[in-house]
Formats: structure tokens, C-alpha cells, sequence
């Protein structure tokens, strides 16, 4: 009896560690690829690693009614043409607040919140996905404030 309840206790503990693995995880694919990669015009490399290829952003039209979307390789086009048109352009950096991280399985959502300049520019919801190759980034909603 005493094995299995310190094979469940372990079992608990291992599963509470990778966990917390996990979030840490996705904090660092949100901050390498999102914040730093698309939003401070980073590494196209450390984009590609943090988003699936499928990625799409959603977004609600001006006339609050109509929807929008905008995919990963428009959005690293962008980084890209930035990058050359602007060579060695440093500019106040993009900051990012978690307010949450919740994993159930292989799915993920985490809400942030990204300031610039010391004021709060969007709230964003993105959506991941744990592959065989790690987190990825797949869909994202925001509230531009």
C-alpha cells in the first residue's frame, strides 16, 4: 500500500512539474516569436519555430459586422520588408504582461497584454497547440485599446 500511494504522490508531483514546464513553455514561444519576433520586428527564424504555418489572425471589421483574417507569412513578409527598409532602426520596444496561461493536454490559450511606450496598446488572446515539435502559435484574436 505504501508503494502506491508514493507512486501516486510522485505521479502527482511529476505531473504538477511538467505543467508548470509547459506554461513555461509557451511563455517563451509567445515572447520569442510574438513579442519580440512580430511585434519588435525580431528573428524570422525564432517567427517560423513559434507559428504554425496554418496560423491566422482574426479581426473584426470597422464596421463591428464583417471578419477579417491575416496569416503567418503576410506577417513575416512584413517583418521582413521592415527590416530592410529600415536597417538597424531601434524603436521603444513592445512589452507583454501574461495575464493568463491555460493548458488542458495539447491545447492552450493565453491572454496578454502588450504596451508600448508605457501605455497599453492591445489585449491579445492567442490560441497554441503542442506538437510533436513543440508549442506553436495558431490563431489570435485582440482588442486594439
Amino acid at each position: 500500500m505504501k508503494k502506491v500511494s508514493l507512486l501516486f504522490i510522485l505521479f502527482l508531483i511529476l505531473g504538477k512539474v511538467n505543467g508548470a514546464n509547459d506554461e513555461q513553455l509557451v511563455k517563451r514561444v509567445i515572447l520569442d516569436a510574438y513579442v519580440n519576433g512580430i511585434q519588435n520586428k525580431g528573428s524570422l527564424e525564432d517567427i517560423e519555430k513559434g507559428f504554425h504555418p496554418s496560423f491566422e489572425l482574426i479581426g473584426i471589421g470597422k464596421d463591428g459586422y464583417t471578419v477579417w483574417e491575416n496569416h503567418i507569412y503576410t506577417w513575416k513578409e512584413r517583418v521582413r520588408q521592415y527590416k530592410e527598409e529600415n536597417p538597424g532602426d531601434v524603436q521603444e520596444p513592445v512589452t507583454c504582461e501574461f495575464k493568463f496561461v491555460d493548458i488542458t493536454g495539447d491545447a492552450c490559450i493565453a491572454k496578454i497584454k502588450l504596451f508600448k511606450d508605457g501605455k497599453q496598446i492591445f489585449t491579445d488572446y492567442l490560441s497554441l497547440y503542442k506538437f510533436k515539435n513543440g508549442w506553436r502559435i495558431v490563431s489570435k484574436i485582440s482588442y486594439r485599446h
